[in-house]
């Protein structure tokens, strides 16, 4: 289900005391993170600075979006880092997970991309359109396709919209659903696909600037978090990381590199 970036061996977590709420750890328990392939690469970056800096990490890349957060509610890994609030409420509603949003990352602007078409306004009546086929994923890509004036959504629906939220389809278009790490295979079949720019770089197979149509920044709610357990909250470990993540000069040279000018930093506004 998941590879394990770092090889050392796993040690032992425990040591769990009550302490103002917290819990309390070996010294030498390496400090172990979850999270996907969209943000490995700088996460690798801000483990080898803690390294540096004496902080032991140990960095888990898992292949999906679920396993993340089975893994961090059972106590496999201490924090993982790969979803918004939006998709982390909807995980605990979903599965009664206990966990909490810790600190921002970054958060990615995500765009529509047609290998066909290169305006709106050439997709023909019954077009193909792939979107993501998590209930708040795909709510995203059908604002996406609502602000290209491609369909009209009931209003106020937000990131909940759903394809039953569609009370306009001028185009017919038949939207299909794809689990959101796939979407990027669905370029060459689909007309048009919602596309994460993390995934397409990696993927290596189309440019990954080249969407007809970005969302915005300006989404506060889609900023990628640091998620943990509550009684982890005074772990000091997760601290001295994400302040290494967050304010690291090489750390931030891997973000550019790895997103270029599609990201944003979440916790600077």
């Amino acid at each position: 289900m998941f590879k394990q970036i770092f090889s050392r061996p796993v040690q032992a977590l425990a040591l769990a005391v009550g302490l103002a709420g917290g819990i309390a750890h070996a010294a030498d328990a390496p400090l172990k993170i979850g999270t996907t392939a969209a943000f490995a690469i700088p996460l690798e970056e801000a483990v080898s600075e803690a390294g540096k800096q004496g902080l032991k990490v140990e960095l888990v890349e898992f292949s999906d979006w679920i396993a993340p957060n089975v893994s961090l509610a059972s106590g496999d890994i201490d924090v993982n880092y790969f979803q918004h609030i939006p998709f982390l409420e909807n995980a605990k509603a979903a599965a009664g997970f206990d966990l909490v949003p810790y600190a921002p990352g970054i958060i990615n602007n995500v765009g529509l991309y047609s290998k066909k078409y290169k305006s709106f306004d050439e997709l023909p009546t019954g077009a193909t359109v792939a979107i993501a086929n998590d209930p708040i994923n795909s709510g995203r890509g059908l604002q996406l396709l609502a602000r290209a004036g491609l369909i009209t959504l009931k209003p106020g629906v937000g990131y909940k919209a759903a394809e039953d939220d569609i009370v306009a389809n001028p185009k017919q278009l038949k939207i299909l659903q794809v689990e959101a790490v796939q979407l990027v295979r669905a370029y060459d079949d689909a007309d048009l696909v919602q596309g994460y720019p993390a995934y397409i770089r990696l993927a290596k197979t189309f440019d990954a600037g080249s969407a007809l149509l970005f969302d915005g920044l300006d989404h506060k709610e889609y900023v990628i978090q640091f998620v943990i357990k509550p009684q982890n909250r005074n772990d000091a470990r997760i601290a001295r990381f994400v302040d290494i993540y967050q304010h690291s000069p090489v750390v931030r040279a891997a973000l550019d590199k790895a997103h270029g000018k599609l990201y944003q930093a979440g916790w600077e506004g």
